[in-house]
């Protein structure tokens, strides 16, 4: 299923909903005693501010957020999806009942600072490799997600110019040494795939040697992780496969090694640290109350 289709709009609304759903419910519990002590038809107005440069990632979630405590909340957006903010400026303001703006502040703003964070690191990726001459590399995430909110994360890759990788282990395959192990080796186990899982998506395998690329290569397979090799061996896989397979790398991947690594001529390039490794974007919300 391509990213289009996954967080369509009318995927991303429920899917946002039920986040927030959760998020609230953790939060909130039976009641938020500090909103209490605000009159409950109080209104306000607030502002968030974005105290750093980022890309904007979330509207979904933080309209979510203030929009299940306040149905007619006002939520005008300053910063459009997936486009970049100056530090200190206006990202956003909403207005509605000041408890529920109140109870609701911080879980909209955890959604906000997670996923522009993910979507931020994602284009800082997808930016660093873009002008490597002869490039054709992706910036493509991994399984490495948040429980409970890997759709979510893997939106702000999308948002911020990179690929999914499958989305769980329903959807695709990717053939790790101890499934070759348990399966009789790699050609065995990439026949076993096609019999087993002819709907997947796609049928990865692992290699971590360049006799094991030959071996993969030799028994048909159609796209190979190459798995922590220097960039000698990329650029001899490369050189090997001669267009045959998808080649993706991993492991040892950050800001200082991607260019060379897209330099080699892989074909994709998957970062767990896009999604695990992520600092927050720095969000305030400031209210101020409406005469009533």
């Amino acid at each position: 299923m391509t990213a289009s289709k996954v967080f369509s709009a009318a995927v991303l609304a429920p899917l946002a909903h039920s986040d927030v759903a959760r998020a609230l419910q953790e939060d909130v519990g039976a009641g938020d005693l500090t909103a209490a002590l605000v009159d409950a038809a109080t209104r306000a107005r607030a502002t968030v501010v974005c105290r750093e440069e980022a890309v904007i990632c979330g509207h979904a979630w933080v309209e979510a957020a203030f929009l299940q405590l306040d149905v007619q909340a006002k939520i005008t957006w300053h910063v459009a999806e997936g486009h970049r903010c100056k530090a200190d400026q206006v990202i956003l303001e909403v207005e509605g009942l000041a408890p529920a703006l109140l109870t609701a502040e911080r879980t909209a703003l955890n959604f906000l600072q997670l996923l522009s964070a993910v979507a931020t690191k994602t284009s800082a990726f997808v930016q660093a490799i873009r002008e490597v001459p002869g490039n054709r590399a992706r910036i493509v995430d991994t399984r490495k997600t948040l429980p409970g909110l890997r759709l979510a994360q893997k939106y702000a890759v999308h948002i911020g110019g990179g690929v999914n990788h499958r989305i769980g282990l329903y959807d695709a395959v990717l053939i790790k040494d101890n499934h070759i192990a348990a399966a009789g080796g790699v050609a065995a186990v990439l026949r076993r795939a096609a019999e087993v899982a002819p709907q997947a998506k796609f049928v990865e395998i692992e290699v971590e040697t360049i006799q094991q690329l030959e071996e993969a290569l030799n028994a048909g397979a159609s796209m190979v992780l190459l798995d922590n090799m220097s960039l000698g061996q990329m650029h001899e896989a490369v050189r090997l496969n001669a267009g045959r397979a998808l080649l993706e790398v991993s492991g040892g991947v950050n800001l200082s090694t991607v260019r060379a690594i897209a330099s080699t001529g892989v074909d994709r390039i998957s970062i767990g640290a896009l999604t695990k490794d992520v600092k927050a974007i720095d969000f305030s919300m400031r209210f101020r109350p409406v005469a009533q």
